[in-house]
């Protein structure tokens, strides 16, 4: 397809998980709403599915949901919006449905237009923008680092295996093979500072940025200031470049583009970034050393509060920057030959997405079907260290999930440092364990983390299935709206929206169709009379096989909303055509709804095995209409078929 109504491009600091799950979700929005996207992806491959100067063009707007620099330039004159790539997870209906409706986002102008409109207003950048720009480009450093710290940090503790001293001439364990592979892996991570550093600097200030922070960097490894001096030096490094380009502003770039990008740029920046890294190395260097050893003192003192304090941290983000700083943090005390920081780290950032499997291992029925099967594949995923499999857990109710993550982690840390456990690489999971020491022990103490996190993972989710429907996002009409997916804690309320009239619930609702005063015992009652309804008003052939559909979809997630209505929908190739169906009873029943009430008024679609998507329209199009408290209080308040029939036709 040449053309796309919205294209999109997502980004994570790992480049492993986040980056792939926000794609999906916004493909299965875009699809659930019955329009063409696409979107490109910046994993740590590179960059899948570049998007071209003709689908640019031909978009109507721009999602960004990204952690690390993605080039927007390509994207002026286009409506943008730029967000986390966390809530590309969380709320990709809520984005799509932006990008298409509403007027107040913002049209992208390109850095340049940006640097001259602020400059002619006087204006500098918001504090909220002015964030996002240092967040961005600190996970654009650390994505980049990432690879680096793996390999070299890896092939260390491959060398290892002929003796913890293997690699020393001077020791009787010494190994050539050994020495070769403990050289080459120090060398590969010795690259984690400079590479740091330069990848922060070039999503500040693009390439001239890049080579400026590479000088930084390695001013910074070779002065001792460590990851946090990478850190500093980036930002050093990328704003000083920005400064330059403003200072240099008055000679036309037509004349001196070449002179400097060639000259200028790297000769000045990297004697302004260089000259400051080497003023602030001793005190940055005493910060970096102070760290370390507080940190390191920490496994001899108190090994316990070591361990809380990296189980809270590691699972306060999922790959976030709080995590990143303590696996940054051990890896450089790795690096130092310090092998029991990382060995709780680890622990701690395992846990998690185990836990998830065990969450929905306990209790399956508080999870739909898509939550299951992310949270089997969780356990391939935290057995190799992969912590981002469980933030689509962790987003669906932060405030009672996260802490729950977060007494797991701490638990598998503690247990870790207080028996002295080492782990000298800093990253594979369980793939290393031959390089383990008390490698059966360690994972132990994860899995009893993982455990404990996820019979409270579970807990909350049997709560709060009571109380909120648990929606199935597969990217069939199992999600209500077609735009917004439930979460525990965010029922589905969107802003009111114009209804699409060439779907209107009204065409499918008939008088025969409207049943008033209704008893019914239950929910499995209501169920059995709507499906017997439908064969009776010819509407389908087989009440059992209408009713086991509706009893299906309600497993995998309640239909029930709130202000008494729920809207549950079958679809089976013995329905003849979408259709609607009302009913109101004698008598409210037991419904899982958002706000805990019972169900009185009950909205049904009939939906045919084959629809060409027709059906989700329709429960967009009710769904939309649902958010007007007006016309709640109007179908309520409906005494008649008639009145009934001519509130929904009116829309």
């Amino acid at each position: 397809m040449g053309k796309y109504q919205i294209i999109a491009a997502t980004g994570c600091a790992t480049g492993i998980a986040h980056t792939y799950m926000a794609q999906e979700a916004l493909e299965q929005s875009a699809k659930k709403l019955g329009v063409t996207i696409k979107v490109e992806t910046h994993g740590q491959t590179g960059v899948d599915d570049p998007l071209t100067q003709a689908e640019i063009d031909g978009a109507s707007g721009v999602i960004v949901a990204s952690d690390i620099d993605v080039d927007a330039d390509r994207f002026a004159g286009k409506k943008l919006i730029r967000v986390p790539v966390a809530q590309g997870i969380r709320e990709p209906d809520k984005l799509v449905d932006r990008i298409l409706n509403d007027k107040s986002v913002p049209v992208y102008k390109s850095q340049a237009v940006k640097e001259k409109a602020k400059s002619d207003s006087g204006t500098s950048k918001s504090g909220s923008s002015l964030w996002n720009s240092i967040y961005v480009s600190l996970m654009n450093g650390v994505s980049h680092m990432l690879p680096l710290v793996v390999a070299g940090g890896v092939l260390v503790a491959v060398s290892f295996f002929w003796g913890i001293n293997s690699a020393d001439p001077k020791s009787s364990e010494y190994n050539y093979l050994a020495y070769l592979l403990n050289t080459i892996g120090s060398t590969t991570m010795n690259l984690m500072v400079p590479v740091l550093c330069a990848y922060i600097a070039e999503a500040i200030s693009k390439r001239s940025g890049l080579v400026v922070g590479f000088a930084t960097g390695m001013i910074a490894f070779n002065t001792g200031t460590g990851f946090l001096g990478a850190i500093v030096g980036g930002y050093l490094a990328g704003y000083t470049i920005i400064l330059l380009q403003h200072i240099l502003k008055p000679l036309p770039d037509k004349q001196f583009r070449g002179l400097k990008a060639i000259f200028l740029y790297p000769v000045l920046g990297v004697l302004i970034s260089g000259m400051i890294m080497y003023f602030i190395s001793l005190p940055m260097k005493d910060l970096n050393t102070g760290m370390m050893t507080f940190l390191k003192g920490m496994e001899n003192t108190s090994p316990i509060l070591l361990g809380l304090i990296i189980g809270v941290m590691a699972a306060s983000d999922f790959g976030g920057p709080i995590n990143k700083a303590a696996y940054l943090t051990g890896t450089a005390l790795l690096a130092q030959g310090n092998f029991y920081f990382m060995a709780g780290v680890s622990a701690a950032c395992i846990a998690p997405p185990l836990a998830t499997g065990f969450a929905v291992l306990f209790n399956p029925k508080a999870y739909s079907s898509n939550e299951r099967s992310a949270g089997y594949v969780n356990f391939l995923l935290g057995s190799t260290h992969i912590t981002e499999g469980a933030i689509p857990f962790a987003a669906k109710n932060p405030l009672l999930n996260i802490p729950s993550f977060m007494v797991g982690s701490a638990i598998a840390a503690i247990l870790t440092y207080v028996t002295r456990i080492q782990v000298p690489a800093p990253h594979g999971g369980f793939i290393i364990l031959p390089l383990v020491i008390h490698p059966f022990l360690w994972v132990l103490w994860i899995v009893i983390g993982a455990l404990v996190s996820g019979v409270l993972l579970a807990i909350v989710a049997g709560r709060q299935a009571k109380k909120h429907a648990v929606a199935d996002n597969a990217g069939s009409f199992d999600v209500l709206t077609g735009e917004t997916t439930a979460t525990p804690e965010t029922p589905v309320k969107k802003a009111p929206a114009t209804m699409d009239k060439t779907f209107d619930p009204g065409e499918i609702l008939a008088l025969q169709n409207i049943e008033l005063e209704v008893t019914a015992a239950d929910q499995d009652a209501v169920l059995k009379y709507l499906a017997e309804t439908a064969v009776k008003n010819g509407l389908a052939d087989d009440a059992s096989r209408v009713l086991a559909k509706y009893q299906k979809r309600e497993a995998e997630g309640s239909t029930g909303m709130q202000d008494g209505i729920a809207i549950p929908h079958a679809q089976d190739a013995t329905i003849h055509h979408s259709a609607m169906l009302i009913v109101k009873l004698a008598q409210p029943v037991a419904w899982q709804t958002f706000d805990q009430k019972p169900v009185d008024t009950i909205i049904s679609f009939l939906i045919p095995e084959n629809d060409s998507g027709a059906h989700l329209k329709y429960l967009s199009n009710t769904a939309k209409l649902l958010t007007h408290p007006e016309f709640v209080s109007q179908l309520r308040n409906a005494k008649s078929k008639q009145a009934i029939l001519q509130l929904i036709k009116a829309g």
